[in-house]
């Protein structure tokens, strides 16, 4: 794979309609379109780079969202217990075996930088086969994803914000809604910059299906961060820095930031 050539990448709109701070918010007014289908064109990099993109609908409303406005879709199960479990789904009856990769984006980011999102698939993917060239075997990376630096105090503090810490060589130590690291020095208040981490997984198609076999873990079950599944496996994850933040849509107060923007 070189250049800007995405041909062995599928990528994967999770769109639930349920929402517990943000009802319905797949389908939520975003500029005079659906969310969704904001997140949809935002990808049209990838898509011209030769990625496929579709996104994975688990109830019909959504499915007529996509359909009015020519979003690919798939209708999965409605019972999935997250959106990786559902990118697992479309994998799993995509025909194009062709696509030995999987890139999960929210859908609720129409803001991340599909930028970002292509370095962070050639840099997998590139990882990869940097591993497997040299026989890595069960320390291949099997995910990656994407952080950016910040030094904004109360987001260093607030359990909504997901920290991450990584080795030398960048691959994910440890993720927390706790304040990570602790600098014992300064009692334990940010001090210079910390990695915000941003809810982009990348995956080869087999390590999405084992991820998604794997219990939760117990630390997965105290944090509720799914990506704590894979580091007690053992896993490593490639954590590729982002050019900036994006805004994710969680909130009330996060979707008028975003009508904001698109006015």
């Amino acid at each position: 794979m070189t250049g800007t050539d995405l041909t062995n990448w599928l990528i994967v709109v999770p769109a639930r309609l349920a929402s517990t701070r943000l009802p319905e918010k797949a389908i939520l007014d975003l500029g005079g379109k659906p969310m969704v289908v904001r997140v949809y064109e935002n990808l049209a990099p990838l898509r011209l780079a030769g990625a496929e993109v579709v996104v994975a609908v688990d109830e019909d409303i959504v499915a007529a969202a996509c359909r009015q406005h020519g979003v690919p879709f798939i209708m999965t199960a409605r019972d999935h217990a997250t959106g990786t479990d559902r990118c697992a789904e479309v994998a799993r009856r995509h025909p194009g075996q062709s696509r030995p990769f999987i890139l999960n984006v929210q859908g609720d980011e129409p803001f991340i930088d599909p930028q970002d999102l292509i370095r962070l698939c050639h840099a997998f993917a590139a990882q990869q086969g940097r591993e497997r060239a040299l026989g890595g075997g069960s320390l291949v990376t099997r995910m990656g994803s994407l952080y950016f630096r910040s030094q904004d105090s109360k987001r260093f503090a607030s359990p909504s914000c997901v920290k991450v810490v990584c080795s030398n060589f960048g691959h994910a130590l440890y993720f927390s809604r706790s304040p990570i690291p602790h600098d014992r020095d300064h009692d334990g208040h940010q001090t210079g910059d910390f990695l915000v981490h941003m809810g982009v997984y990348a995956f080869d198609r087999e390590a999405l299906a084992i991820f998604c076999e794997l219990p939760p873990s117990p630390l997965e079950k105290k944090e509720k961060l799914e990506q704590l599944r894979a580091l007690e496996a053992g896993w490593r994850i490639l954590m590729q820095q982002a050019s900036g933040e994006s805004l994710g849509i969680d909130t009330p107060a996060d979707l008028e930031v975003a009508r904001a923007r698109f006015a």
